[in-house]
């Protein structure tokens, strides 16, 4: 899943995007509101989170406009102001969460889990696939229990098809929800990252990822 961080403070802002790559989401980060936007309103993003303060446009600003440009992407407010005022401020103008600074980065990696259950109506952070089974907490993949061995680029691959499964995925949507902005496009990076995922799973799943020649992949 792909997550774009908008915070103006360095060392936080590299903290959290390491802090959330290391736990296998592909983030993407701008230091000011109007880069920020600029971003949301091109790309396609899971989750932003934005800090209320910023330069150039505080992140109420930038909520505001992503929502009148039709931007439904749930929105993550993070900021010092602990009023109720500031806060049903946020919440009126489309966020769906805020946070508080200082704040725990597992209740930050909790708050995400919860916004990006959201839109599928999951109700679980578990993902099941016959014995198969993905927990988005863990971040761990089990088939009877025994966990398999992948990289953060497999289990993403994984993940995003199993929220996905049954429809087609393409592999510009695999690039957009996987990897960050800066890969290259023109590589076969996305081939190489499935087939070493079909080659852990038994062959028994790895044959239900099955490839639309010309179009992507779809899992059965």
């Amino acid at each position: 899943m792909k997550i774009l961080v908008v915070e103006d403070e360095p060392k936080l802002n590299k903290g959290l995007v390491t802090g959330l790559q290391n736990r296998g989401y592909a983030v993407d980060f701008a230091f000011d509101g109007e880069e920020g936007e600029k971003m949301a309103r091109v790309n396609d993003y899971d989750l932003l989170i934005l800090d209320m303060m910023m330069p150039k446009r505080d992140g109420l600003e930038v909520c505001r406009s992503l929502r009148a440009f039709g931007v439904q992407t749930p929105i993550l407010f993070l900021t010092a102001r602990d009023s109720v005022e500031d806060k049903v401020m946020g919440l009126d103008l489309g966020a769906d969460d805020y946070l508080v600074k200082p704040f725990s980065f597992e209740e930050l990696v909790a708050r995400i889990r919860t916004l990006l259950r959201r839109p599928t109506q999951t109700t679980t952070d578990l993902f099941m696939l016959d014995d198969l089974q993905l927990d988005t907490r863990s971040q761990t993949v089990k088939i009877k229990k025994k966990q398999l061995d992948l990289t953060l680029r497999e289990y993403g691959i994984l993940e995003y098809l199993l929220r996905n499964k049954g429809n087609l995925v393409t592999r510009e949507d695999l690039l957009t929800h996987v990897w960050d902005r800066f890969f290259d496009s023109f590589s076969n990076v996305v081939d190489v990252h499935l087939k070493n995922l079909r080659k852990k799973l038994p062959s028994v799943y790895a044959k239900r990822i099955q490839t639309v020649w010309g179009k992507g992949y779809r899992l059965v």
